[in-house]
């Protein structure tokens, strides 16, 4: 008994470091399955990647620019509780609409450089993903920079 005493003591301090820090990220957001995660990530992926090799011929400074908004501007501002290490705190529709802007870059990109089915691919995929983030869009809307709840009355 001791050394399960022991055993579950040597362990439990680091259940935490064990279960690695994507884990603990969703722990503290609940309702967001893994799979809208990933989704969005992956589009994003798509935006930050496409958009600056599509503008790139047309100015290299616009295609600098978009990957700094798309980027550098959700890196900057985030709605409290929804990720770990708020830089700036901005009210949940602010980070909605960062999250539309990068679908809509992921698409437009798509369009811009893939053949037409994959565009197509992208573009259902991107639909989807306005699915999965239903539920943690409702709770950013919910959610002031505060963490106060919007009032009933408004």
């Amino acid at each position: 008994m001791a050394g399960q005493g022991q055993e579950s003591g040597r362990t439990g301090g680091n259940e935490a470091a064990a279960r690695g820090p994507q884990d603990e990220q969703h722990a503290e957001r609940p309702g967001e399955p893994r799979y809208a995660t990933g989704l969005r990530a992956g589009l994003e992926l798509v935006g930050w990647i496409g958009l600056p090799i599509a503008l790139w011929p047309h100015s290299v400074l616009l295609a600098i620019a978009v990957d700094v908004l798309l980027i550098g501007v959700p890196a900057v501002l985030q709605t409290p509780g929804d990720k770990p290490g708020t830089v700036v705190a901005v009210p949940g529709w602010v980070t909605v609409l960062m999250v539309l802007a990068e679908l809509a870059g992921a698409v437009t990109a798509a369009w811009l450089l893939l053949p037409a089915w994959a565009a197509v691919l992208v573009s259902l995929l991107a639909v989807t993903c306005c699915g999965t983030e239903l539920p943690r869009w409702r709770r950013l809307l919910g959610v002031r920079p505060g963490g106060a709840r919007p009032s009933a009355g408004r």
